[in-house]
């Protein structure tokens, strides 16, 4: 049985100043921390209710402290306290690559989401603004379904300046405004920085006027009556499909 204070010690874990301050987040689910355990990450400890598990700081648990711990609706039968990884940021690291941006994406699934089609799309850095959802929020690290072993991702300051910086050395920004053009039509570099922005009101203006490149995602057929906007994360997975198709 655990401790109370061992059950605390997880559950405070859901609180981003807990994780700030202790440098650790919590995974859930045999086959993400499973997952976890064969990357470079660092655990911390594992709980389980299974027997099957072997290995180093691992303690076998009962169900109803696994409810305890657990952070899902429905309790995993695994939860890993896991070491935040320290990344440093160089725009010059970057600068052959396609990278995203996310200005004040705040919804975790939303950027679980997108973290996940970066994965997929073979894009390793995600540079967000302070103002975006937390990585480590439980429900963005379920969203990633272990992406985030693999994608990069960057908090700065003042992300509009990171874009002015990166235009001024060469690198296309793009970002999707209804003004744009056709993604479909236009020439789309093999790298340089896509910028998403805010479920509600989208890119800032000190971002907007970062852009070297507008793109539009355009409805089908043209002048139908249709939705006001596409989700975040639904657009930014139609981005990357254009982005990496064969020129």
């Amino acid at each position: 049985m655990m401790t109370k204070a061992e059950i605390q010690s997880v559950r405070a874990l859901a609180d981003k100043r807990s994780r700030d301050a202790e440098q650790l987040f919590v995974a859930e689910g045999v086959k993400l921390v499973e997952e976890i355990r064969h990357s470079e990450f660092r655990i911390r400890h594992i709980y389980t209710t299974r027997n099957d598990l072997r290995g180093n700081c691992i303690t076998l648990v009962e169900s109803k402290d696994m409810e305890r711990i657990s952070m899902l609706k429905t309790p995993s039968d695994t939860l890993a306290v896991v070491e935040q990884p320290h990344y440093n940021f160089a725009l010059s690291d970057i600068a052959q690559r396609l990278a995203i941006a996310l200005d004040g994406v705040q919804n975790p699934g939303n950027l679980g989401t997108i973290i996940r089609l970066a994965d997929w799309f073979g894009v390793e850095d995600v540079i967000c603004s302070k103002e975006c959802a937390d990585v480590y929020n439980p429900k963005v690290v379920q969203a990633t379904m272990g992406a985030l072993l693999r994608v990069r991702v960057h908090y700065v300051d003042s992300l509009s300046e990171v874009l002015r910086r990166a235009a001024s050395s060469g690198m296309p920004i793009y970002g999707t405004l209804l003004d744009g053009g056709n993604i479909y039509s236009e020439e789309l570099s093999e790298r340089g920085i896509i910028v998403m922005g805010n479920e509600g009101r989208g890119l800032s203006d000190e971002c907007r006027n970062a852009l070297t490149h507008k793109l539009f995602i355009p409805p089908y057929p043209a002048g139908r009556s249709t939705s006001e906007s596409l989700n975040v994360a639904m657009a930014t997975g139609i981005i990357l499909a254009e982005f990496r198709r064969p020129k």
